[in-house]
């Protein structure tokens, strides 16, 4: 989950946007350990509506089912309406498994805090 207030217009889905071209968002919760973990600062780009993503990007989305809710998750795959996008820890699942298909608003380009860097690939499956 992402604690920055990031809506703006809404997009596909009725789902908001993000509000500029770039945004700042700090991880709340422990859904895509080890990648990133709560409290990093990630630097992302705002993704035009129904932008394709493919697989393994680490994006910012939302579902239209809790268009309230920012995750920061992992694309599995395009699906019609959107993208499959899960966490890196299978243990959390406030993904598309608890919320079905996400549209993704931005894509996660660095790491700025605590850890300044790019993020790794997916973990093994």
């Amino acid at each position: 989950m992402i604690t920055e207030n990031t809506s703006s217009s809404d997009g596909p889905g009725g789902v908001p946007g993000l509000p500029t071209r770039w945004v700042l968002a700090r991880v709340a919760g422990p859904s895509m350990s080890p990648t990133v973990r709560h409290g990093d600062r990630l630097l992302v780009r705002r993704l035009p509506p129904g932008a394709v993503v493919p697989a393994g990007t680490v994006v910012l989305a939302r579902f239209p089912a809790r268009p309230e809710l920012l995750v920061v998750k992992r694309v599995r795959r395009a699906v019609p309406g959107g993208h499959w996008v899960e966490g890196d820890n299978p243990l959390v699942t406030d993904d598309s498994r608890a919320f079905g298909t996400a549209v993704v608003v931005g894509r996660v380009v660095a790491r700025l805090r605590p850890r300044p860097g790019r993020l790794p690939a997916p973990p093994p499956v």
